[in-house]
C-alpha cells in the first residue's frame, strides 16, 4: 500500500477531518437513551417491581389455557341436565382409570321411602313428651298424624277370639264416604243398620313401652259380638239433654187437665143457674162458693188467650249442638 493511501485510512479511522452524515444522529439517540433512564430511574418509586416484558412466559400461557378450557368445560357441565351430566362423569372416570359401569350401581338394601318413615316413628297418641328433640323424621310422622280424624276408630276383629283387636284412626276418605260413623267401624264390614257406640280402653305396646288410649267405635250388632266376645266393653248411649223440653210438656199437659177440669166444673155452674131461674129460687147461698172458685182459677178472660205458650225457645245453635250431640255418641 502507497504512504498516500495509508494516511487517507488513518483519516478516516481517526474521525479527522472527515466525518459521517449519521454520527450526530446515533450520539443524540444514545444521549435521549441515557436521559430518559435516568429519568425513568428518577421516576421509580422504592421497592417498585420492574416492568415484566410483553411476552409471557410459557408457564403463564399453560395456565391461562387451562383457566379458559376449564371454564369451557364448566359451562358445557351447566348446560346438561343431572342425568346426562351424571353418565359424562360416570364415561369420563371409565375412560381415564378403567372399570365397568356395573360397578356404578349402587344398592338399594337401605332406602326408604316416606311411608316407611311414618311407619318407624308413628305414635297412636302424641302427647307432649313425644315432641321432645323432634328430628326430621318424627316431625313427618306428627304432620301425618295431624291429618287424621280422632272421633272415631276402625277395627281390625280378625282374631277377636284371642282377644287380639287392632285400631287406627280414620282418614279423610274414610270420613267422606261414612266408614267408622255411619257404616260399620270394622275393617272388613260396611253394615250400616243398627250401629252401636262402643267405648273400648285400648292398650297397646309402642317403642318398647306398655300405653293405654279411650277410643270410641260404631259397631253393628255382629261385630259388636265379635268386640264382647271374652267380656262386655261400656256402650255409650245419648245423653238426655232434652230434659228441659220433657218438663214443660209435663206442665203443659198439667195445665190442660186443669183447665178442662174448670171448664167442667163452670158448665155444671151454668145448668145449675139455668135451673134455679127456671124455679125462681136465689142462688144468695152459692155466691160465697162461687167467688172463692173464681178466686181459685182463672178468670173467663184467660180462656179465650189460648193454649199457655213455652217460655223458652230453643236458638239455632242449641238445635245444632242436640243434631251433632246425636251423631258424636
Amino acid at each position: 500500500m502507497e504512504p498516500s493511501q495509508m494516511n487517507l485510512s488513518r483519516a478516516i479511522l481517526g474521525h479527522g477531518d472527515y466525518d459521517s452524515d449519521f454520527s450526530d444522529d446515533e450520539t443524540s439517540k444514545k444521549s435521549d437513551r441515557e436521559r430518559n433512564r435516568n429519568e425513568d430511574a428518577l421516576l421509580t418509586k422504592p421497592f417498585q417491581k420492574e416492568k415484566q416484558s410483553k411476552v409471557a412466559h410459557k408457564q403463564i400461557a399453560a395456565d391461562e389455557w387451562d383457566r379458559e378450557e376449564a371454564r369451557n368445560r364448566r359451562f358445557h357441565l351447566i348446560a346438561m341436565d343431572a342425568y346426562a351430566r351424571h353418565k359424562k362423569l360416570v364415561n369420563d372416570y371409565i375412560l381415564f382409570y378403567g372399570g365397568k359401569k356395573e360397578d356404578f350401581k349402587r344398592s338399594g338394601a337401605n332406602d326408604k321411602t316416606d311411608l316407611d318413615i311414618v311407619r318407624e316413628n308413628h305414635r297412636f297418641v302424641w302427647r307432649e313428651e313425644d315432641e321432645v328433640d323432634m328430628t326430621w323424621e318424627k316431625r313427618l310422622s306428627k304432620k301425618y298424624y295431624d291429618k287424621l280424624f280422632k272421633e272415631y276408630c276402625i277395627a281390625d276383629l280378625t282374631k277377636y277370639k284371642e282377644n287380639k283387636f287392632g285400631f287406627r284412626w280414620r282418614h279423610e276418605k274414610e270420613v267422606i264416604s261414612g266408614k267408622g260413623q255411619f257404616f260399620c267401624g270394622s275393617k272388613h264390614c260396611d253394615e250400616k243398620e243398627g250401629l252401636k257406640s262402643w267405648e273400648v280402653n285400648f292398650g297397646y305396646v309402642e317403642q318398647g313401652e306398655k300405653k293405654n288410649a279411650l277410643v270410641k267405635l260404631r259397631l253393628c250388632p255382629e261385630c259388636s259380638y265379635k268386640l264382647n266376645f271374652h267380656h262386655r266393653r261400656k256402650e255409650v248411649k245419648p245423653k238426655k239433654k232434652r230434659a228441659s223440653s220433657e218438663q214443660s210438656s209435663e206442665v203443659l199437659k198439667s195445665k190442660k187437665s186443669r183447665l178442662s177440669s174448670q171448664q167442667k166444673h163452670k158448665s155444671k155452674k151454668k145448668k145449675k143457674h139455668k135451673e134455679q131461674a127456671l124455679l125462681g129460687e136465689s142462688d144468695d147461698s152459692d155466691k160465697g162458693s162461687s167467688d172463692s172458685d173464681d178466686r181459685d182459677g182463672p178468670s173467663d178472660a184467660d180462656y179465650w188467650k189460648g193454649p199457655v205458650q213455652e217460655t223458652e225457645e230453643k236458638t239455632r245453635e242449641e238445635e245444632f249442638d242436640e243434631y251433632f250431640q246425636d251423631l258424636f255418641l
